[in-house]
């Protein structure tokens, strides 16, 4: 099974980590040993057709800051449409990072593989917030698999759960927090009376929260995820323009002591019921939803057995990688069969 990786990040490494790591266990267990035939990265592109030795790509991204200035395999400038279009390989894994004004380059990516009938795995939430029903219908029209575990709780398998443990079993709704920021910023302002810029300064120096906190805190976040939720638990055929967003900016320290009062804690809520809607919610204290830290969860109302909670890790570099590695071997299992 060859794979082109785009996007050598935080992902990316880790998801090359794993593979060295688990080659022996993989090719016991499932009967194939995945090759990265192909990883590109900002400055170019690292090419071996009959696979990459990925700890020597880890070492020249590390210490020559790109994967292109191999000596002997790299090719500087070459950008992903041209990997994608020229290299062999059944499989592309689209990691670059999450730009949701447009989706792109991302979006294009996935659109070029799955042009040449290759299978996608992506952890990047832009392209499918922007156009997941056109994109499903892409991979259908073109037989080709389109993945995408780890763009929804990361390590959590909340996608996986519902797609292998709740066959036949309609989901009526969905409600959950989605985004460990936030909910680090909002846990933190009810366990300490913490102020939100203070809170928010933590998650910052802690790694939860970028440089630029808009993206979490403004609920974009939560709105990707709850798209991906909707069309692919509900068959909803819904993109980010109709999602209702209202993000925690708005909280108040009055407006945690008022829902502490009540014996509930301010979560940011994403639900998809009868519309799509992100905002701000008071949660009963002992409610499956009322977690604490960066955890994600998510609750789905099903026809057959009632309300179910998924609760994990959100998002993380190995956690999301883990992601991935579940997407190869369900995309391998699908070729076997």
């Amino acid at each position: 099974m060859r794979l082109i990786m785009v996007g050598f990040g935080t992902i990316g490494q880790n998801l090359a980590r794993i593979l060295e790591s688990k080659k022996k266990q993989l090719l016991r267990e499932f009967g194939f040993h995945p090759r990265i035939v192909a990883v590109v990265d900002t400055a170019g592109a690292m090419i071996n057709p009959e696979g990459l030795d990925l700890n020597r790509a880890l070492a020249v991204k590390q210490t020559k800051g790109s994967v292109a200035k191999d000596p002997e395999l790299g090719r500087l400038g070459m950008d992903a449409q041209e990997v994608i279009e020229g290299v062999e390989a059944e499989t592309v894994l689209e990691l670059t990072p999450t730009r949701i004004v447009d989706g792109e380059p991302g979006l294009s990516h996935i659109k070029t593989a799955l042009r040449r009938r290759r299978h996608v795995i992506t952890t990047n939430k832009a392209p499918l917030a922007i156009a997941m029903p056109s994109l499903m219908e892409m991979a259908s029209y073109n037989k080709a698999l389109l993945k995408f575990s780890g763009t929804v709780g990361g390590g959590t398998p909340i996608l996986d759960f519902v797609r292998k443990c709740l066959n036949g079993n309609r989901i009526e709704s969905v409600r959950g927090i989605l985004n460990g920021t936030t909910n680090y910023i909002l846990t933190r302002m009810a366990e300490s009376d913490t102020p939100m810029d203070a809170a928010l300064k933590e998650a910052q120096v802690l790694g939860y929260a970028e440089a630029d906190p808009s993206y979490d805190i403004d609920g974009m976040d939560t709105a990707c995820k709850l798209v991906i939720l909707a069309n692919s638990t509900m068959g909803r055929e819904v993109s980010l323009k109709d999602v209702e967003i209202k993000g925690i900016r708005e909280v108040t320290r009055e407006d945690i002591e008022a829902a502490r009062k009540k014996g509930s804690r301010i979560k940011l809520i994403g639900t998809v019921d009868g519309g799509v809607s992100v905002r701000p919610e008071a949660v009963p204290l002992g409610h499956p939803l009322c977690i604490g830290g960066t955890l994600n969860a998510v609750s789905f109302r099903t026809e057959l057995t009632g309300e179910l909670t998924v609760v994990g890790k959100g998002a993380g570099g190995v956690e999301t990688a883990s992601a991935v590695l579940r997407d190869i071997v369900d995309v391998r299992r699908a070729l076997a069969q």
